[in-house]
This record gives C-alpha cells, structure tokens and sequence, in this order.
C-alpha cells in the first residue's frame, strides 16, 4: 500500500498472468468464504501517527531517518482498545479485518523474537497483533494480517529510504529472506488460524515468494495469501480503484476513508470521504464480483479518528438494510456501468441501480424466467420484455439517491446465467 501518486518501487506480479505456480493451490473452500464475506476493514497504524505523515513513504522524506527511527520510543497509546476496533469493524458491516503489523518502515506492532525494533521496547509495552487477535476471535471478525516483504530500516534488505530507492553499501537478501520467513511463521503460529497474509511491494522478491506462499500453505492449508509476494497469489490487490469485472479470478480493492487517500491517520484536518462515495466502492465491488477492504488510520493515541470511525458506522446501518445484496453474492449477470450494478446468488438477481432520471431500465435479456420483483424490502416492480430487452420500471419516488435495489426472483439457477455487457449509459426506449 502506498500514497496516490507513487510509483511503486517493483510492480506486483500476478498469478493471474504467470504460468502454472509451483507452490500449492489455496483452498476452493477458503476461497469461497473469503469471497463471501465481501466488506473488510484496513487498518493501517504505527509510531508514525505522531507525525500525521504517511508511513514508510514518509521515512527519510518528509521525516529525517533519524527522527522517523526514533518515534516508537514516544509512541504510548494509551488509549488503544482491541474490543473497540473489533466492534466498530462490527458496527460497520465488515466481515473481516486486516491489521498492518509491519509496513515498509521495519517497525513491528508485535511480541517478535527477530528484532528489539518492536511494540514491546515502546513505552506502551503491549502486543497489540495479540490483543487484535482476541478481540476478533471474541466478535466474530476474520482477521487478516498485512506485512511488508520489504523493509527499508532492516540493515540486510538491499534498499533503503527514501521510498525504497536508495542502494545500501552492504546488505544480504538471504539473510533477510530468513528474517521475513521466520517473521510470518511467528504471525501464523502465535495469532492464528488467520484469514490471510497480506504482503506488500515484493521489491527484489521476483523468485523468493514462491517460497513465502509455500511457508504460508504449508503452516496453515486454508489461509490465502494476496498477489504481493514476488511471485503472485491467491488474489489480486487493486488500490484505490474498485477493480473491472472479473469472475475467473479473486480480488480485492483496498481503499481510503481519507479525503486526502492517507493510509495511517493525516491529521485533525484530514476529513473523509462521503458516505455515498463509500458505498458506491462497495456496491460497485460486489458487482464486479470482488471484494473490499476499507482503511481506516487510528489516532496515535489509539483512537480510531471519529470522524473516520463516524463514516464506517454509517455505512454498517445501510450494510444492515442490504447486506442481503452484498454478503454471499457473486457479481452479474449483467456487468457494471456507470448507472448500475449486479449481484447474484442462488436464484435471485440484485439489480442496484445507481443513477436513473426516471426509474425505467433497459437491459439484455436473462436466459431465464424471471417470476417476481421486488424493491429491496418494499413494493412490487413493474418488468416486460420488450424487442426482446428486459424493461424494469421503479417508481421515480421509490428512487434511492444512492442506490435502489431490486430483487428479481428466477426460476432457475442466477449463477449459471453467463455474463452480460451492458450500454455504458442503460437508457430508455423514449431516449
């Protein structure tokens, strides 16, 4: 993860785009939860909060190296709570969290044996990974931990800051690619069973992350692993932009609550996004049959920001009106556009209609008999075929200024309906 506007320093690879890999292939089972679930909380925090800077990026660019290596030995969040963030990512309809444990800057917000450059040697003296852990298990989140392949303050790791594109003088990749592994077998073992690994920017790890991903597989067979490794994943990782339509492959979107796309807390001034922005990633995502991870930047006193935390709550009270459309569902039949999106599950169709002057919609035709629909927990909706479209036709004072949704019951399976390219503006037989 990285700001809007920075080239990462090694792009991704993909599976997706790779050969047949050699490392095992994840879970279809685990897969399919993991899909299921759909809406995640990010959460992206450490002793840079103090600067209200970015992490990693920040490092020896904004902040002198110096200064950036000796925050932890300040940083005293004395006001964290692990019940707290569980419950708002609860409170905001997400199914799962993924916590950052360490990100480019080497910095590590657990109990690790590999290096002194920890939480426990902060004033605050606590494992925060461990108490994240718990507080999940207890509320029913799935937890997911990220952790950064490079790292530019460990002194064997071949870059440096600032962003990671200054050459070290002596440096061993080998001996960091132990360091790495033994890290992540620390996460898996100690704070597990996890949801997935999320690993970040794969600088210099073309060839090595087969290795990561086998580790990973080999301590627990159903966890996933994203497409951040070196060497691909499980899933592919789109940031801040919600991902094309895609159903032979997972993904997953990670975006900002920030108004100003910082991952870790910017500041009192920092604002947000809308609620109706937010939603539209979520509903878009769903739609384009993937998922989504929205991020939040707690306070350096441990707080999530209010104001941040005020938006995921607001999106949790629409998640529970029409969750229905979003949780378990497959995205399609129809492919997305502008003005609307699709989900789809057993026999049922949600048609979520984002933009309409006057409630008609026109769209291919399904291969199959629709016998009811329904606004989402409302009335009857009036649908035709007609030269050979399918016409649905809601109420202009039925129509959600966000989105409203239609529930369109099929006599057969909605899954195996192949799928369907839209107009780019869904128009009606008057335009």
């Amino acid at each position: 993860m990285h700001p809007l506007n920075t080239v990462r320093a090694e792009p991704t690879n993909s599976a997706s785009s790779a050969s047949e890999p050699s490392w095992p292939k994840p879970d279809p089972d685990a897969v399919a939860r993991w899909q299921a679930l759909r809406f995640g909380l990010f959460v992206c925090w450490g002793p840079v909060s103090l600067t209200a800077k970015e992490i990693g990026w920040s490092r020896g660019a904004q902040t002198p190296i110096e200064v950036y290596d000796n925050l932890y030995k300040q940083f005293n969040p004395t006001n964290f709570n692990a019940d707290q963030w569980a419950g708002l990512a609860k409170a905001g309809g997400m199914k799962y969290m993924v916590f950052l444990t360490k990100h480019h800057d080497g910095f590590c917000l657990w109990d690790t044996k590999q290096t002194d450059y920890n939480i426990m040697h902060s004033p605050f003296h606590r494992d925060v990974v461990k108490e994240l852990a718990a507080a999940c298990k207890k509320q029913g989140i799935a937890l997911g931990l990220y952790y950064s392949v490079c790292d530019w303050h460990h002194p064997d790791f071949p870059l440096t800051s600032p962003g990671g594109q200054t050459k070290r003088e002596k440096s061993d990749i080998d001996s960091y690619n132990r360091y790495l592994l033994a890290q992540i077998t620390e996460l898996i073992t100690h704070y597990g069973p996890l949801l997935t690994i999320w690993n970040d920017v794969p600088q210099l790890f073309k060839g090595r992350g087969a290795n990561t991903i086998k580790l990973v597989r080999s301590l627990q067979p159903d966890i996933l692993i994203n497409d951040r490794t070196g060497d691909g994943g499980d899933y592919d990782t789109p940031e801040q932009e919600i991902g094309q339509f895609q159903t032979n492959r997972p993904w997953e979107s990670c975006m900002t609550t920030s108004a100003h796309d910082n991952w870790t807390w910017g500041g009192a001034q920092d604002g947000v996004k809308s609620l109706a922005a937010c939603l539209d990633m979520v509903i878009r995502g769903a739609g384009n049959d993937g998922n989504v991870l929205l991020d939040v930047g707690p306070r350096p006193d441990g707080v999530i920001d209010p104001e941040q935390a005020n938006l995921v709550k607001k999106i949790g009270v629409w998640m529970a009106r029409n969750g229905e459309s979003i949780y378990g569902t497959r995205g399609g039949p129809w492919k997305s556009t502008q003005s609307l999106a699709s989900t789809r599950k057993g026999r049922t169709v949600y048609l979520h209609i984002l933009h309409s002057d006057d409630g008609r919609i026109q769209l291919p035709a399904l291969p199959a008999k629709i016998e009811s629909a329904a606004l989402l927990g409302g009335a009857q909706v009036e649908f035709s075929l007609e030269n050979g479209k399918l016409v649905v036709t809601v109420p202009k004072t039925s129509l959600d200024g966000v989105d409203t949704i239609v529930r369109l019951k099929l006599d057969s399976d909605a899954l195996k309906i192949p799928a369907l390219d839209v107009p780019s503006q869904p128009i009606t037989p008057s335009q």
